[in-house]
């Protein structure tokens, strides 16, 4: 079995890639590198920047709450 016209394009642009040219995986690999670092440290500014509350006020207890419905339902 001989290698197809698309088998040789598809060995040819692998090469390409991989010896084409000096440094260019490693630059898109040190250009990923940088994303993800800029990605992680824009989120971790976000949380800093935002500041966590939390709600003091009292809310209903269960017994509240069952009183109101029994007062809801004594009434109709």
């Amino acid at each position: 079995m001989t290698p197809g016209l698309w088998q040789i394009l598809i060995i040819a642009v692998v090469f390409i890639v991989i010896f084409g040219g000096r440094g260019k995986i490693s630059a898109i690999l040190s250009d990923l590198g940088k994303g993800i670092k800029s990605f992680k440290k824009g989120m971790e500014d976000e949380e800093k920047n935002e500041p966590k509350t939390i709600d003091h006020t009292p809310s209903q207890s269960a017994d509240e709450k069952a009183e109101d419905t029994e007062s809801k339902t004594k009434g109709k």
